[in-house]
Formats: structure tokens, sequence, C-alpha cells
């Protein structure tokens, strides 16, 4: 940004032959160059460009009076500390002077313009703010500056003060095109806005810096700084908890609690990441909201580190959110002009590069967290989540804190479900059922499965398939569900309590939820409803009306009944793609089984059983990508007022359709398939020529258990692999490959990259729903179909050690740094998990109950074996049909097996030779009564036991329970000792006046001294009236407030207001 002196000038004004010259007066204090309490709004005709003036009163700017709080606060920092020395510049993380943090970047990019302008246009297409300095700036003439600069907005602060003789006139020149530079319309307005835009930044208080060379075209940057006053005026607004002097010894536990914790410690030592200055003792300190009156409450050694990078930016942001643009576009905050293309983008910064150079000792937080986090070697450590909440904030440090609670209980989820498939291995020769499927002797002689083109079969050759069914359907499955179910619960009743836990260490405790601005969306749609609104009401010549304070129900009733026509599409949709594969099984299966290979016809149902699961896995995968963009679409339709409102719509729809997505096959396997695939001489026919397929001789469930597994590894192996990591990787590459392209000249004149340059160049960060998405679609998987695949939590275990780091990687090297949030829970995912939960006890009890074959075992062995044992259940299970039953045209043509009168075929029917034949027989009933009963037990005892466990396990752990109450105390006597000495102070000051001044300052007898309270007004000893030997009134003394007596003058009302506005929403 570059200066140019002028003439003293005390007023703004307009000139009057610009196209975009404003001119505004203001002070420049001595701590920042172009940092102003008091610049003026821009108050430039904007009717040349189309656009009309605010309609509401909302957005319109007003003054506001600040405290004398800034004077105190600087005083009482001279005693604790001055500002720490320089930085290296080079790094990239502070302005020009090395001093002042960048706590925030905007971007936007300057186009590269064909079209031809006139000269005249050209020249005056620079736009200058001019400024009042305070002597700040060396006199410089005006040839001593480039035309087209735009220098550093910190450049005059490290000049020293009283340099200049006088109060001078500065130009800021903000963000012109260059020389000469053609401009488009569309761009000029842009720059307008951009201008508005940092002059009301300038003006709440925040300092800014461009770059001092402009480019015809790419991206330019604007640093952003928010000095000491207004990171206390914001903190105090936002409520910002912070540490106290004030800390106390945590109770160490006693007897045997303490014994296993220490050693609990010591076995996990080597587990834990190194990360420096991280608290592992039992000392705390106090937290409570930020207070500018209570400053000497914090230990604050320097003004620069007292609030971190994360907190910074936050603040930053803040402002950012709220600022208004009144007179250009109508609008509030960043995002929306972010929506606009005004910006490119906006971030904070990174803490420099994620590689160590220097000694290990020397390492930022994000060298930390690489180091020690987001490497693939650190995967056997734990998460320093304390670190990451700190540099991501506390919504992505509890994303990342519940993805580890999930994956430590996932390892004794994983044990039993390896125990239990161990008992399935151990046990499968030993399997009388399946003994006697093997058995050759038995020679049960089965009906074709497809018409014409199949045979007849011995059921011994389905031997096999019978064994692999063995492993995942047996007793111990039934016991594994019900410890799923319980797990499910123990999950969410254990990241409860860590939630808590973590809430009371970040000092989360009894925050507030922060106001929300409106969305880009709905203002536009709220602005363009008030226009037309506008409009007639001037057509109509109406008066008196209400305006317009939001939307309405019948302004959204088109999103909404896009959104019910759309969703129920998509369902369409998935059916449809199910009933594609199945389609594909029965016509792949009737074409192979009329194969003259004999090898073919033997491994018809293993071939296609793989391919259509691979079918599927594809399938789910594109249709899982087409989803998530038509949410984000539905939801925007839907016009949500807030981020939060619109996120959480969004994630409602995501996953009910991804849900259905996912698990559409694997419900058809698990509860359809074979269920109405009728009998012989009666089956169902699909497009009157192929048979309905049915389950293998073993049941269904050996089929739900390929689909289950294939379908979960593959979704997170490509998912993982190639969305997470080859994409980003590819995208890199494109973007090295461009650069490339670059002029060797250009690459020679180009100067080291800056952080900014180098964040810029990351992806953006687009937030936690696609995380917490997938491992919420494998929670499903882990307990919804447990029952028929109990290695299922080893592969999830499996995948989210992997995915911990992939996911840290990415925060970590490949985004830009987000703002960070603040959050009390996970929020909807919480609800989402525990539906979840309470629906997988329904899901696993009609598995057990009806896909696998534990209830007709328990039947049999029980009502119907001779013996009590489970001999002859599967000649139980098989019923007789008449050959000579088939319809014409469906027996098998040239049968190897020879003349065959009976076949069997897997139902409880009766013999052709009954009254009733084919009709369901009795045990038919008696099973079924049997599965519904289970159902019901099951599902009553899963849940009372669920019931149980949440009740034994407190949500809140009694050690967070104590110290909350002892904080509480202490904070209280803190407060109290804080009055005390505040009173006693105030005595000494009366006592020091009454001295200097026996006649003028004694109270009246029998009067006290006022006790200070938080009502109270206080005299703050003597004033500046006094001083001078005036007779004005006592200042007001604020509690808490020490400096002020240090001072022999005091602010007068003009100077405390005369640099305090802020931006009003």
């Amino acid at each position: 940004m570059a200066f140019r002196r002028s003439p003293s000038s005390t007023c703004a004004e307009s000139w009057p032959n610009g196209a975009g010259f404003k001119r505004v007066a203001t002070a420049l204090s001595e701590s920042s160059s172009i940092h102003s309490d008091a610049l003026c709004y821009l108050n430039k005709d904007m009717s040349g460009i189309g656009l009309e003036p605010m309609s509401y009163s909302t957005l319109e700017p007003g003054p506001y009076r600040e405290e004398a709080w800034a004077e105190e606060s600087q005083s009482l920092l001279q005693v604790m500390g001055s500002t720490s020395g320089p930085h290296a510049i080079g790094e990239g993380l502070y302005f020009s002077d090395g001093r002042r943090k960048v706590d925030y970047v905007l971007v936007f990019h300057q186009r590269r313009h064909t079209s031809i302008r006139s000269p005249a246009s050209a020249s005056v297409s620079q736009d200058r703010l001019s400024i009042v300095s305070n002597g700040n700036f060396p006199s410089m003439a005006a040839s001593d500056v480039a035309p087209g600069g735009s220098g550093g907005g910190g450049g005059g602060s490290g000049i020293p003060g009283g340099e200049g003789a006088g109060a001078s006139e500065v130009f800021m020149e903000l963000g012109g095109a260059g020389d000469g530079e053609p401009m488009e319309p569309g761009d000029h307005e842009m720059r307008l806005i951009r201008q508005e835009f940092e002059a009301n930044l300038l003006e709440a208080g925040l300092e800014i810096e461009r770059d001092r060379e402009l480019k015809s075209h790419g991206p330019s940057f604007t640093r952003v700084h928010a000095p000491w006053p207004v990171l206390c005026r914001e903190a105090e607004f936002l409520k910002i908890r912070v540490p106290t002097k004030t800390s106390y010894e945590i109770k160490e536990e006693t007897g045997f609690g303490s014994s296993m914790s220490t050693v609990w410690r010591t076995l996990t030592k080597p587990f834990q990441p190194k990360v420096p200055h991280q608290d592992h003792g039992r000392t705390k300190f106090l937290s409570h909201c930020f207070s500018r009156d209570k400053l000497h409450l914090y230990n604050i050694t320097s003004k620069d580190t007292f609030f971190d990078n994360s907190t910074r930016g936050r603040i930053v942001y803040e402002i950012l959110r709220r600022t208004v643009c009144a007179r250009t576009c109508q609008t509030i905050g960043i995002s929306t002009l972010i929506a606009k293309g005004v910006y490119d983008a906006a971030f904070p910064l990174h803490d420099g590069d994620y590689k160590v150079i220097g000694h290990l000792e020397e390492r930022n937080d994000r060298q930390v967290l690489h180091e020690e986090w987001a490497r693939y070697s650190a995967f056997y450590k734990y998460q320093p989540i304390d670190l990451v909440r700190k540099y991501f904030g506390e919504k992505i440090g509890l994303y990342f804190a519940w993805l580890g609670v999930y994956t430590q209980l996932l390892v004794p989820a994983s044990i039993v479900g390896i125990i239990v498939f161990g008992y399935g291995v151990a046990t499968m020769d030993t399997n009388i059922p399946s003994l006697e499927m093997c058995d050759q002797r038995l020679n049960f002689t089965m009906c074709p499965l497809c018409d014409r083109a199949c045979d007849f079969w011995h059921l011994s050759t389905a031997c096999g398939t019978a064994k692999a069914s063995h492993l995942f359907d047996n007793p111990a499955t039934v016991f594994f569900a019900i410890f799923m179910s319980l797990w499910a619960v123990l999950f969410l009743e254990q990241w409860k309590r860590r939630q808590i836990s973590l809430s009371f260490s970040w000092d989360l405790t009894g925050i507030e939820e922060d106001e929300e601005h409106p969305r880009p969306r709905y203002e536009t749609v709220l602005l363009q409803k008030r226009q037309k609104k506008q409009n007639n009401k001037k057509k109509k010549k109406k008066k008196n009306e209400s305006p317009i304070e939001k939307l309405t129900w019948k302004d959204r009733l088109p999103g909404y009944l896009i959104n019910v026509s759309s969703i129920l599409f998509m369902f369409a949709l998935t059916f449809s793609a199910v009933f594609g594969v199945i389609i594909y099984r029965i016509t792949i299966s009737a074409i192979m089984a009329m194969s003259p290979d004999p090898e073919i016809r033997h491994n018809v149902r293993v071939t296609v059983t793989a391919t259509a699961v691979i079918i599927n896995l594809v399938v789910i995968l594109i249709l899982d990508e087409i989803y998530g963009a038509v949410a984000v679409w539905l939801t925007e339709l839907e016009i949500p007022k807030t981020e939060t409102n619109f996120e959480e719509r969004l994630i409602l729809k995501a996953f009910l359709l991804k849900f259905m997505n996912a698990y559409a096959p694997i419900f058809y396997v698990a509860f359809f398939k074979g269920r109405f695939a009728g009998r012989p001489g009666n089956y169902v026919y699909v497009f009157n020529d192929f048979r309905m397929e049915e389950c293998a001789p073993g049941g269904c469930l050996i089929e739900l258990c390929i689909q289950l597994s294939i379908i979960m590894l593959g979704k997170q192996l490509i998912q993982n692999n190639i969305f997470e990591i080859g994409i980003p990787k590819l995208k890199k590459l494109v973007r090295t490959l461009k650069e490339k392209e670059t002029t060797p000249k250009a690459r020679e004149e180009e100067k080291p990259p800056q952080q900014w340059n180098l964040d810029y160049a990351l992806a953006p960060f687009e937030g936690l729903t696609p995380e917490y998405m997938e491992m919420i679609i494998q929670f499903g998987f882990v307990s919804l179909f447990v029952a028929s695949f109990p290695l299922a939590p080893l592969f999830a275990l499996l995948n989210n050690i992997i995915e911990i780091r992939l996911d840290a990687k990415k925060f970590v090297t490949e985004l830009r740094r987000p703002v960070a949030a603040r959050a009390k829970d996970i929020g909807i995912w919480y609800n989402v998990l525990s539906g979840m939960g309470k629906f997988s006890v329904i899901i696993n009890a009609f598995v057990i109950s009806f896909t696998s074959d534990f209830i007709p075992r328990l039947v049999y062995e029980y009502m119907y074996s001779p013996t009590g044992t489970m001999h002859g259940f599967i000649d139980h299970t098989l019923s007789y049909f008449n050959v000579s039953d088939l319809k014409p045209g469906t027996a098998p043509q040239n049968s190897e097996l020879g003349n065959i009168t009976l076949c069997r075929y897997k139902d409880y029917r009766e013999p052709p030779w009954s009254p009733d034949a084919y009709q369901f027989s009795k045990q038919y009933w008696c099973v079924l009564a049997a599965r519904l009963a289970f159902v019901i037990l099951f599902q009553n005892l899963v849940m009372f036991l669920s019931l149980v466990v949440a009740w034994v396990i407190p949500d809140v752990p009694k050690t967070i329970v104590e110290q909350l109450k002892r904080e509480k105390k202490l904070l209280v006597d803190v407060f109290l000792q804080e009055e005390k000495e505040k009173l006693q102070l105030i005595q000494r000051l009366f006592a020091k006046d009454a001295t200097l001044h026996p006649s003028g300052n004694t109270l009246p007898p029998g009067q006290d001294l006022p006790i200070p309270g938080r009502y109270s007004t206080l005299p703050s000893g003597p004033t500046a009236g006094e001083d001078r030997g005036g007779g004005g009134p006592r200042a007001r003394c604020r509690a808490a407030s020490f400096s002020q007596f240090n001072r022999n003058i005091a602010s007068s009302p003009m100077k405390e207001n005369e640099n305090s506005k802020h931006t009003a929403v």
C-alpha cells in the first residue's frame, strides 16, 4: 500500500471527478500504519453501477461507544512486559515489520483482461483513501512513491513516532490494478466492494497489509492482524475462557485404584506421544471468561502469546463474518463475499512448514503434530488430543477424540469376534448337520435349480458351502450378537464420559451457543423478497406494511416438494439398482447352468455370487458420490437460515440416502432372498421366463456374510486409497504441472513463496460431514449385521488405525487451516449413533431368527428329535416333491441320475401323499412361532441389559463432579478476596486524600465508606479536574481495575470516544 502526503485536511469529502476515488479523513494511532478506530464509512454514490440503497435497517452501520479500557490495559501491559522483539520476516507469519502476526488472509484474483478501455477510464481506476497522519509517517514527495504501488499496511508502524512534524494527510491506495491496466466493469465493482469491506475492517480495529507489488493477474493477498485491544474486546464479547493465576492440586486416587492407575500409566508410557509442554501433572489452573476489567487475574506474560494462534484466527473470523458492506452489495460477512466472488478464499495461516528443519526443541505445533500424530509410523501411539484441539479447535478435536474412543473400543469387540470365529473353525468337523450334508450315503436327491437346463443333484455336492456356513452360523453367534448390542451401548456411554471430561479440561462447561448469522443464500432470497415487496408496494401505493423479517414455509414450499420427490426418486433408483443385480444373478445362473462344461456348472453359485457382489460394490460407490452432491443441492433448495441448520439437514439427507444405498443389497439377501421363490411346481417367475433365486443349501447366512464382507472391505479400501489419497495427490500433481507451464523468466522473477502462498495452494477445508459419514456407515456394518460376520470389528479396527493417521495427515499437510470452532459435543451424530445402536438390536434379532438356522435347530432338538440330538436334522428340514407334478416343459431333459420320481427341497411342507399336499406343515408354524418369540425375547433382554449398563455407568465421572464443585468454591474465594483488596485500597486512597485535603474531603460523622459491590459507583481518587484546581466530579471506578489509580490525568469523554467506532450489525 503506497502513501502520499498532501496538505492537511480535516474532513472527508468526495472527489467529483473520480470513478472510484474516495477520500476519508481519519487519525492514525502510533501502534499501526493504517489502523483507525474512527475511519468514516465511504460515502460515494453507487448509483452508477446500478445498486439500490439498503431498504432495511439491519445492515446499517452505526457508531459504538467504547469504554476507556485501552489506556488502562496498555499501562498494565507496560508493567507486565512489552512486545517481544522482531521475528524473522522470511517465515511469512508476520507483517513486513516482523512484529505483528498475520492472523487471517483474504485472497482475491486479478484476472487477465482482453478488452480495450480508454486511457481516461484507466487513469481513474486507482482508488485511494486519504487519512490524516499524526506524524508517524516520514515526509515524502509524491514522486517518491510508485503510482500503482500498494505497499504493506505495516510499512509505517516500524517508524518511530514523533519524527514527522505535525498532522498531514496521507493517501492509502486501495488495491489498484496497476499502471494503465484496463479493468472490466464487473472487476471494478468487485474492487469497490473490497474497498468498503476492508475500510470497515479498519474501523473495527483490525490492521491490514497488502502485497507491495500488484500483479496484473493471479492471486493477491490481504493480510489481517488483530491488535491487543481488539483481541481483548472480542474475547470479552465471545466469552472466551482463559486460565487465571489461581491454581489448585487435583486430588490423587488412593488405594487399589491409585495402584492400578500407576501401573496403567507405566504400561502405556511407550505409547504416549512426545509433545513438549504437555501437562501431565496434578496442577490445574482455574479458568474464567475473559474480561477487560479483570486483567490482573490472568497470567499475561506477553500480549503476543496470551491468545494462541487458533484463538486469534477465530476472533478475526468473528469480525469478518459480521462486517457489513451496506453501500455496495448490501451483505454481511466474508462468507457472502466469497459466495459472490468478491474474494476467492479467506483462511488463517498454518504455523509455518510442517517439516522439521532445525532442532527438535524448536518445533512449532504443526511440526509436532506431523511428527507425533500425522505419520503412519506413529500408528501405535495415542493421539495428542489436547494439541489437536489447541491447533484446530474444539470441533475437530472432538471428532478425533470420538474416533479414538471408537477405535479403542473396537479392540475388545475384535477379540471376541476372533474367538467366535475360532469356535466355528474348531467345531466345524464335529457339527452334525454339516456332516449329514456331506455324507454321500444319505443320498438326498434335490430338485432342479432351474427349468429344463438344470438336472437333479445330490445334496452332498454342497458340502463345502455347509461347512463354511457353520463358521458364522453357530451357537456362539447368538452370544456375539448380544455382546455387540451391549457393546454399542457401552461405546455411547463411554463416549459421553469422555466428552464431559474433555469439556471440563477444555473449559467448555457452561459455554453458550454462538449467535449465527444468516447464510449467503438465505440473505439473497430474503433481499429479493424484500425488493419484490417494495416494488409491489410502490405500484399499489400501499403504506404501513410490516417489513419482511424472515422467510416463511410458503417461500420454502417449492424446495420441500422437490426434496420429497427427489428423495423418493433416489430410493427408487437404489431399489432399481438392487433389482438389476437380481436380474443379473438369475440370467447368469441360467446361462451357466446350460453350459456343456461340467466345471462351469459346478461353480455356478460361487461365480454368480462373487460377480454380483462386485457389481453391487461399484454401483454403491458411484451412487454414493452422486447422493452426496444431490444431498447438498436439496439442502440448498430448503434455504436454511444458519450454517447449523444447513449442516443438520444435510446430514439427515446424506445419511438417509447413503444408508439405503449401502445396505439395500444386504437387506435383500438377509430378509428377502429365497422367501418368495415359491416351491417346485409353483415357482415365482420374473418376466415370465426367469425363476426367482433361492438361498444356498446351507442357508442365506453364508451369502449374507460374503455380501457384507466384500462391500465393507471394498468400500473402505477404495474410498480410503482412491478417494482420500489418490484424488488429492492427483490434484496436487495437476497444480504442479500448471506451475511448470509458466515461462522460465517468470519463474526466475518469482520470490520464495510466503506462508500465505503455500497455504493458498492447499485444498480448502469443507467440513467434517464426510469424515463422520464414513465412520457412521462403518459403525452400521459393525453393529447391524454383525451376527453374520463376526470378523467385521477386526476389519473396522484395522481400517481405523489407518484412517486416524490418514485424516491427521490430511488436516496437517493437505488442507488449509480451518477456523477454530467451539463445540460442546459432536452434535446430531450422537443421535444418529444412538438410533443405529437401537436399530441394530432389532436387525440382529431378525437375522438370528429368520436368516440363520439357529431357531430351527433348537426346535428340532427339543421337540422333534427322537434322541434329543441333532441327528436327522437335515432330513427333517427337507420336504418331498413328486416329479410328475412339475409343469410341462420345466422337467430336466436326459437326467444323468436316471428315472427320478421324488426329489427333495428345503421347506416345511406336507408330502405329496398327504391330503393337504404341498401346504405348510405343523413344523413350519411351530418354527415360525419360535422365531417370533425369540425376536421379542432377544429385543427386550438386550434393551433391558442396555438400560442397566447405562444406569450403572454414570455420564459424569465422579472426579469431574468433585473438581467442578472445588473450582466453583475457589472462584468465589478469588472474587471475595478481590473485593476485600479493592475495599482496602479505596480506604487507603480516601485516607491519603483526607491527609492532603483535610478541609474538603472529610466525611460527615457517622457516614461509612460504601462497600464496593457489583453495582457500586465509587470515586477513584483525585481526578484531572482536581489536579488542575477544578472541582469537577470524580470519575467512576470500575471493579477490579487498579491501573486507573496510578494515573494522574483521566481521559476525557471526547478522547475516550474519539477512536471508538465499531461495525454494528
